[in-house]
């Protein structure tokens, strides 16, 4: 049987691996389209701080780990899938039949409508190249503006600072990551970094880069200011331009089943180009981070390889470090119509918890600086567990969220009745 897989990153890797493990006699070929051995994208920002070297993005350290496990790795840009034929085309012409394909093509970059992004002095931080480029111009004492302060634009912020460059960040919506953290959490974000020495600006754009020394940034307020480098962090969709013209369902992403299977037989997908059923949503949602793609591209392989299993199901969880402050997102953080929420904040110690609920359930929540709880805040929204009575304790101090797990999705009745005699008094 002949095995396709289109993205060599984890999602790629781990699939090859797996089916190699299940089918040791398949062909199995893997493609990328960059000139490097397959690498962690998350790592980059290590590299760029100076704690690793381009070999320590690698996913695999032995040089020859591929082609002991005889798996041929082809580099190109696919640009067409033939699902009658079961053929794959990259640009440079080369073709290759399969039986079974995945599609593990993560996401790209996503590029704003700005004059002047074209410049050699605006990069992105997503490939190689990118983090060669930048390791060049962010030298100590540069001033460099980053446009978006997403979960991916603060990763790359923290590295950016850590080289000691003169850093200004700039954010379209009311407060940093947006899409992530709720506004009290956000804005403390912001406060946090400007305490480090990194300027931010929210509610703010840019409307255009012209050259100058070497550029200029036009911003919304009517003002201009000019920078050494400008890195481009706007946010990334998946990467699936090529499928346009197939019959493989995409909405978001490519739509998959509980197998990774996508709407034509034979074909499979997983990652961050993936879109796959939530539970706690009750909705398909595409989840991109590492973990999950590295779960449902076991899941794919699986299928791939003859055996038959089901995915758990995808996971809502960003957990974020920015300049040594954590903050976390599980499930439906932004809430539910008609659901209720309670929230903690000590600003002082940037601190905060906000927690949701649809009936008794906890189907979302925002922590900000208290990382003792982070695996029961994800277990309770992640496992839909009934609070029962410990809602309502939650309500009254969402703290006591240790209690209220081990009252519930650990049945220990000990902790119910000293909920019930809590509410009493």
């Amino acid at each position: 049987m002949k095995h396709v897989i289109i993205g060599n990153g984890p999602a790629g890797v781990v699939a090859a691996e797996t089916i190699r493990k299940h089918r040791p006699s398949d062909t199995i070929v893997l493609i990328g389209d960059e000139p490097v051995p397959p690498y962690s994208r998350m790592a980059i920002p290590y590299l760029l701080v100076g704690n690793i070297d381009e070999s320590g993005t690698y996913l695999r350290k032995s040089a020859d780990h591929f082609d002991q496990l005889c798996i041929t790795q082809a580099q190109g840009r696919v640009t067409a899938i033939d699902t009658a034929a079961r053929r794959v085309s990259l640009s440079d012409g080369q073709q290759f039949d399969y039986d079974r394909c995945l599609i593990a093509t993560g996401s790209v970059p996503v590029k704003p409508p700005i004059s002047g992004l074209d410049s050699p002095f605006v990069q992105t931080c997503w490939t190689m190249h990118d983090a060669r480029n930048i390791l060049q111009l962010a030298k100590p004492g540069a001033r460099v503006l980053q446009m978006g302060a997403g979960f991916i634009g603060c990763i790359i912020l923290e590295a950016l600072a850590q080289r000691g460059v003169k850093l200004t960040v700039v954010e379209m919506g009311d407060r940093m990551v947006p899409r992530m953290m709720g506004p009290v959490a956000g804005g403390l974000i912001k406060n946090w970094c400007e305490q480090k020495g990194v300027r931010v600006l929210t509610g703010t754009r840019v409307e255009a880069l012209e050259p100058a020394s070497p550029l200029r940034a036009r911003f919304s307020g009517g003002t201009s200011e000019e920078f050494d480098l400008v890195i481009q962090a706007t946010g990334v969709r998946p990467n699936i331009g090529f499928l346009s013209n197939t019959p493989i369902r995409c909405l978001q992403g490519v739509l998959t089943d509980e197998h990774q299977q996508t709407s034509v037989e034979g074909v499979y997908a997983a990652g961050d180009c993936a879109e796959a059923f939530d539970v706690a949503s009750d909705t398909t949602i595409v989840s991109a981070i590492q973990p999950n793609a590295v779960d449902q591209a076991y899941v794919a392989a699986l299928n791939m390889a003859g055996k038959r299993i089901a995915s758990r199901g995808v996971t809502q969880i960003n957990v974020l470090d920015t300049l040594g402050l954590v903050s976390t997102s599980f499930g439906q953080w932004q809430g539910v119509p008609g659901g209720d929420h309670v929230e903690v904040t000590d600003e002082a110690r940037f601190r905060h918890l906000r927690l949701e609920f649809k009936d008794d359930v906890m189907v979302g929540c925002n922590s900000l600086g208290m990382t003792e709880h982070v695996g029961v805040l994800r277990n309770l929204v992640e496992g839909r567990v009934k609070l029962g009575t410990w809602k309502d304790e939650l309500m009254r101090d969402p703290n006591r969220l240790m209690e209220a797990y081990l009252a519930t999705a650990q049945a220990q009745g000990q902790w119910q009745g000293r909920a019930r005699g809590s509410a009493r008094a």
